[in-house]
């Protein structure tokens, strides 16, 4: 972006007092900025900028009781309602691994943090908001009626920054170059085949200088294959309708968010898959999706089969597996769902 043309924060501020329906993410889009930007104009208002400390915030938030937990994508977001409860904090990972609120997340990526208060009519509603270098957000956390606002408040004044200014230094992120592998397809399938747990597959990509669409596609329809689009639909659907549960994976740069359990309440609304549960809300543009795989990975469990989309820079959006438990195997239902979803005939890649 042109630091030039870019909105002051007094201009932003007045954008959002005439645009106040508007979501902050389509309004920062509008006006040329990223949506770390927006909020930050806001400083010494209804806002206030925190340290993104992970392992402090973690720990913190436990006491704030039930919140709605935030992680999204350009194309998906997915929303779960609980406690964050059983942290594991680290420098380079850390984890929330409750009943509800399941996250993995990499704290480098975590640039900026802020608490905001968003006034509606009479009620001030209370979140706290974390960007990437970027100003793209990476985790948010909305209070709920029920939280408890002095534990909050608490939190807060244990992460303020001392600056406060309304504006935040950004660093462009580069995309990931497409990796130049000399990996053959036979190389690939001997290493696939051999695989007895499924988080063996990020190092076998690694040492084959391989991103994950690229193994997809070159790995052979034994192991994966193309689904239709409409199969997302359909997955949901029959997932329902058989009160199957079933994990759905978003991730960003910073955060992966995670829900296990069934889905009930499928609605669409023009391009917008939506699952709209009591306790998970999932929001998908099905028109982002480019290429949707099923993807089996050998355990010593048995194999594990998953359903994963990828958006046009062929990064992934979202992934689906059936609910199982570490040392279990998969579940039947699942299984046989995922391997009669309408496919599309592929060649896969020689070598």
């Amino acid at each position: 972006m042109d630091q030039r043309v870019k909105p002051a924060p007094h201009e932003i501020r007045a954008a959002r007092y005439d645009n106040p329906k508007m979501r902050e993410r389509d309004l920062a889009l509008q006006l040329g900025i990223s949506e770390a930007e927006l909020v930050a104009a806001h400083c010494g208002e209804s806002v206030r900028r925190i340290e993104p400390r992970v392992d402090d915030l973690l720990t913190g938030l436990e006491a704030v009781g039930e919140v709605m937990a935030l992680t999204r994508n350009e194309s998906a977001v997915h929303e779960k309602i609980g406690v964050y409860d059983k942290v594991v904090t680290g420098k380079h990972n850390a984890m929330v691994l409750g009943q509800d609120i399941d996250l993995r997340i990499f704290p480098k990526v975590w640039a900026h943090g802020f608490a905001v208060e968003k006034r509606d009519g009479d009620e001030v509603r209370h979140s706290l908001q974390f960007f990437d270098d970027a100003g793209d957000a990476v985790h948010k956390v909305h209070l709920r009626p029920t939280s408890a606002l002095v534990a909050y408040h608490a939190l807060v004044e244990r992460l303020l920054s001392n600056d406060q200014s309304a504006t935040v230094d950004l660093k462009g992120v580069e995309p990931s170059p497409t990796p130049e592998s000399r990996a053959s397809a036979t190389e690939l399938r001997e290493r696939w085949g051999r695989m007895t747990d499924v988080h063996q597959f990020f190092g076998m990509l690694k040492t084959l200088n391989l991103s994950r669409h690229q193994a997809v596609n070159m790995v052979g329809p034994d192991y994966s294959w193309r689904l239709d689009n409409e199969a997302l639909a359909a997955m949901f659907l029959h997932a329902a309708a058989g009160d199957m549960p079933v994990m759905c994976f978003v991730e960003n740069r910073g955060c992966i968010q995670i829900h296990s359990g069934p889905v009930k309440n499928i609605k669409t609304m023009g391009p917008w898959l939506n699952v709209l549960d009591e306790t998970f809300h999932l929001h998908l543009r099905t028109d982002h999706v480019r290429e949707l795989w099923a993807v089996r990975k050998p355990t010593k469990d048995g194999h594990v089969t998953s359903i994963e989309a990828y958006g046009a820079d062929n990064d992934m959006i979202i992934q689906f597996f059936g609910k199982r438990h570490e040392g279990e195997g998969e579940r039947k239902d699942w299984r046989f769902l995922v391997e009669n979803l309408p496919r599309i005939e592929t060649m896969a890649v020689a070598g």
